[in-house]
């Protein structure tokens, strides 16, 4: 320890001049806001996005597209991955607590069997939705599946 690394203790020192207490504290008077003015004024607020009458941003630019808030989201797990987990793990019954379980799928996802790949294994399979394909061939093994 030597005098360059000396430090004052945490919280000792305030930081930066209190503001708009008088004018023997350098920042009294307007309080570093200028003159006149509505953002010199007390109770000054602007809305978010406002460019000082300047059309906004946000209106300037122009938007296209839809997103429907009931838009139900599915976690896509094709045939092949269903194939493997048969292979894997040896169970004849797949459901969505499987899956979750296998790292295929989370808790809170809402399973659809799509009919990419082959399955060769004879599987009862639980999920939300099924696509046609899937269905054609997940019965063609010899499984059966069963809707949510």
């Amino acid at each position: 320890m030597n005098l360059s690394n000396l430090t004052p203790a945490e919280g000792s020192i305030k930081k930066g001049k209190r503001i708009g207490r008088g004018q023997g504290s350098g920042k009294g008077g307007t309080s570093t806001r200028g003159h006149k003015g509505a953002k010199s004024r007390s109770g000054y607020k602007s809305k978010i996005g406002f460019e000082g009458g300047q059309m906004p941003l946000q209106r300037r630019v122009p938007k296209f597209g839809f997103k429907n808030r009931n838009r139900v989201e599915y976690k896509a797990v094709n045939l092949d991955a269903i194939q493997k987990l048969a292979d894997e793990i040896k169970v004849s019954e797949i459901t969505p607590e499987i899956l979750v379980a296998n790292g295929v799928a989370n808790k809170k996802d809402l399973v659809k069997v799509l009919g990419r790949g082959e399955l060769s294994a004879k599987v009862q399979v639980t999920a939300h939705k099924f696509s046609e394909t899937a269905t054609k061939a997940i019965e063609a093994a010899g499984g059966t599946i069963v809707t949510l």
